[in-house]
């Protein structure tokens, strides 16, 4: 197998790897088919084309879900750190990708994997003189000065948790440990951000921090989910949680499973940017019987239906907190509203229009100069 279909293989099932994501187009190579790559979002909201891949599809984990467990009946294949990082910069070179996202199966245990990965980081980086985005993978069982070199390394540092609690998880992934070693190296992130400068960091600056959570694979609510996200972005620096729907992979023991909907990973994502973004906090979120947001109503509007149809936000008056709660309006158009207020009253519809914003979803839920702009809206 030559260094391109051998990529193409490890490439092939990291669409399950929601890190950065806004689409995946196929972009070709000039001597082998295809390789996915992603049309990806920076934490600084550029884009870039991301090759995200594994440095290896060997795995001596068997967790329930997932296409590399260990008792699948799959092709293992492997790159050497110094055979993929060549391969990678020749991609670079060529104007094929931006920007790299490496992770691996777990082969030899976290240790090794993780040395493996930051080899591969440090020829990248020291060899060919790379500058490029990189996220890095942290293993299970990595130790806490791989994660601080990773940290020297890396734009961004992530470890899926896959799961809220040590219990859901025994369901996902019974040989995983939670607390030790999953949860204990965000902590180590975040006391490495918080207690030392990051000298010798390659920007000058600590990486951001990510996880990701298989959602519906283990009967978790979104509760717990939500409820841990927002422990971690507030207690752990988390800068974002990824949510993937859990889909069933033949030839595994969740094969018969059914997927979790779409609907339910879109509604997590509304709900998390509102606690991490907006200002909301857990209990003001519309949750129903058993700890889960309603699939067909946005979580912002349900909450604005029941707390603003009676008593409206005026946009010429209201605090920064009080207008990032009225539906359509985002954090850049509040600050938009906030500016153009120091330059007179906003009274018209048209008014906000003009300023970029998209008055529509405010409809009910907001005053302009002491008026419903109601019948306004019927105009556009």
């Amino acid at each position: 197998m030559n260094d391109y279909a051998r990529l193409r293989h490890l490439t092939s099932q990291m669409h399950l790897e929601a890190a950065e994501d806004v689409g995946c187009p196929s972009l070709p190579t000039r001597e082998q088919g295809s390789v996915n790559v992603s049309s990806a979002t920076l934490p600084n909201g550029g884009r870039i084309k991301l090759l995200k891949t594994l440095l290896s599809s060997v795995c001596e984990r068997n967790c329930y879900y997932c296409p590399f467990r260990s008792e699948r009946n799959y092709q293992r294949v492997s790159f050497r750190p110094e055979d993929f990082a060549a391969l990678y910069m020749g991609m670079h070179r060529a104007g094929m990708v931006e920007g790299v996202f490496l992770s691996s199966g777990l082969g030899g245990g976290g240790v090794q994997t993780q040395d493996r990965l930051l080899a591969t980081a440090e020829i990248l980086r020291r060899k060919y003189k790379y500058r490029g985005y990189l996220h890095l993978k942290i293993m299970p069982g990595a130790e806490r000065d791989q994660v601080e070199q990773a940290m020297l390394l890396a734009d961004r540092v992530s470890i899926n948790l896959e799961a809220p609690s040590e219990e859901r998880l025994q369901s996902l992934a019974p040989l995983k440990r939670f607390r030790s070693e999953l949860l204990a190296p965000l902590r180590w992130m975040h006391d490495i951000r918080q207690q030392k400068a990051p000298y010798g960091a390659w920007k000058g600056t600590w990486p951001s921090t990510t996880t990701q959570f298989v959602v519906g694979g283990a009967g978790e609510s979104d509760l717990e989910l939500l409820s841990l996200t927002e422990k971690l972005h507030t207690k752990a620096g988390l800068a974002r949680a990824y949510f993937s729907a859990f889909s069933p992979i033949e030839d595994t023991p969740f094969e018969s499973h059914s997927p979790t909907p779409r609907e339910r990973e879109h509604r997590l994502y509304q709900a998390s940017f509102l606690l991490r973004d907006y200002g909301f906090s857990l209990e003001e979120l519309p949750f129903e019987g058993r700890g889960d947001l309603p699939l067909d109503e946005d979580p912002k509007l349900a909450w604005a239906k029941r707390n603003l149809s009676h008593q409206p936000v005026e946009v010429n008056t209201a605090s920064r907190e009080e207008l990032l709660r009225v539906p359509g309006f985002g954090p850049k158009g509040v600050s938009v509203i906030l500016r153009a207020r120091r330059q007179g009253k906003i009274t018209s519809v048209s008014h906000l229009t003009k300023l970029g914003l998209r008055p529509g979803r405010a409809k009910g839920f907001i005053l302009l100069d002491g008026k419903a702009p109601a019948r306004q809206l019927r105009l556009f």
